[in-house]
């Protein structure tokens, strides 16, 4: 089997390309096709439902004879996708055409991330699986880099040269070529992760019935947990105001003047957030996590709270003093992502501390995170209507209520592993 340097990074770069395009890069896109906010905010929400619900058919996936078969047949749709939507652009009926590939892209990204972790668990022992963990998590963003960074400022420079249409026609097409030769990289590179029936008798052969009565006992254990609908309205409420945040902050970067936005171009929202942001981020990350191992979860939630308001009052700073300066506006973005990267670990953490452990720990935590996919889309999807209905200035200390009711509910919430969980 090949060395795991050689396909580590590239499987997880793949998996990182196609979620941030879904998640990130369309709705800039929209922005500046004039595209109004509340049907940005509503067609991007719901196409992250797909990373939501993939927990549901997760399970189905092991009957798949060769894993590897499964993540390059579906990095290749992606290909597929991604010059799909570089045409689409260019239709009369653009929008609606290039949201329903977008849909393609994104069941197609979240079921490839579901074979491509299994692959990397069922190819790797215990030791080797934490020995690139960093790995992947630093090839998962360096594709936030080549997206958020150089791709938007590449779409800044061609939408003066060629129209806007035009350069993310263009830019799509590059994409679909780059993730063309990096399918087939990995077509050569990945190990084979075959299904575990090939190995094991007959008698014990996984079929889909058996998955999905697994499936079924996963789901009623999960439900039974002791405090359960309180984990899940705290989880929910954890990221209301961060979705709404999220999503309308880089839409209010590239929003007129005239508008009450800050009037940047895609290039400059590019260069921010590409660098400054995403290794604020990073930062504070780490940050939040050695914090949190110092203090412990319990005592450590209400400050990681607290850190996720920084965004909310980061914009709604920016959107008060309107500032001209882009190094002003850039160290603005800097902290807003440090603050998020900061307080994001306590929902990491609550669900694998709190909410995952018991019998079936993976597919809780599966569960768990497609809950906090499902409380993001819930606040995205509507942080579009709100936005309009406010104005930025008003929405932005809207946001800033809408972190309370989390802290208020804190107290109630279970923050450690039952006692008699393994």
């Amino acid at each position: 089997m090949r060395h795991p340097i050689r396909w580590v990074p590239s499987l997880y770069f793949v998996q990182g390309l196609q979620f941030f395009v879904v998640m990130l890069i369309a709705g800039l896109m929209f922005k500046n096709m004039g595209v109004a906010n509340d049907q940005i905010a509503r067609w991007t929400g719901l196409l992250g439902l797909a990373w939501a619900f993939k927990p549901l058919w997760s399970p189905f996936l092991e009957l798949a004879r060769s894993k590897k078969a499964v993540v390059v047949g579906l990095q290749f749709c992606g290909v597929a996708s991604l010059a799909l939507l570089a045409g689409a652009l260019q239709l009369p009926h653009w929008f609606a055409a290039s949201i329903a590939v977008l849909f393609l892209l994104a069941y197609s990204s979240a079921t490839h991330d579901i074979a491509a972790d299994g692959l990397y668990m069922g190819a790797l022992d215990e030791t080797r699986q934490a020995a690139y963990a960093g790995w992947q998590g630093a090839f998962f963003n360096a594709s936030k880099f080549l997206t958020l960074g150089g791709l938007l400022v590449l779409a800044g420079h061609l939408e003066r040269g060629f129209g806007v249409f035009n350069a993310w026609s263009m830019i799509f097409g590059l994409l679909a070529l780059l993730l063309a030769l990096l399918a087939a990289y990995n077509a050569w590179a990945l190990p084979d992760g075959a299904a575990p029936q090939a190995a094991e008798p007959a008698t014990h052969a996984i079929t889909a019935a058996s998955v999905a009565r697994t499936l079924r006992e996963v789901i009623v254990d999960f439900l039974a947990k002791p405090g359960i609908g309180l984990a899940i309205l705290f989880i929910v409420l954890f990221r209301f105001a961060e979705g709404q945040v999220q999503t309308i902050g880089p839409l209010f970067l590239i929003e007129p003047r005239a508008q009450g936005g800050l009037g940047l171009s895609t290039e400059q929202v590019g260069g921010i957030y590409g660098t400054a942001g995403t290794a604020a981020f990073l930062v504070g990350s780490i940050l939040g996590g050695s914090f949190t191992a110092w203090l412990k979860l319990r005592r450590a939630m209400p400050v990681l709270i607290l850190a996720m308001a920084v965004p909310n009052a980061a914009f709604y700073y920016l959107s008060l003093v309107l500032p001209t300066d882009l190094w002003h506006i850039g160290w603005v973005v800097a902290v807003e992502m440090a603050g998020y990267g900061f307080g994001f670990v306590g929902m990491i953490l609550f669900i694998m501390q709190a909410v995952a452990p018991g019998r079936f720990q993976t597919a809780h935590y599966a569960l768990g995170t497609g809950v906090m996919q499902l409380g993001f889309i819930l606040s995205k999807t509507l942080s579009g209507d709100v936005q309009l209905l406010l104005g930025y200035q008003q929405f932005f200390l809207w946001t800033l209520l809408a972190g309370l009711p989390v802290l208020l509910l804190l107290p109630f919430v279970r923050l450690a592993r039952p006692a008699d969980a393994p």
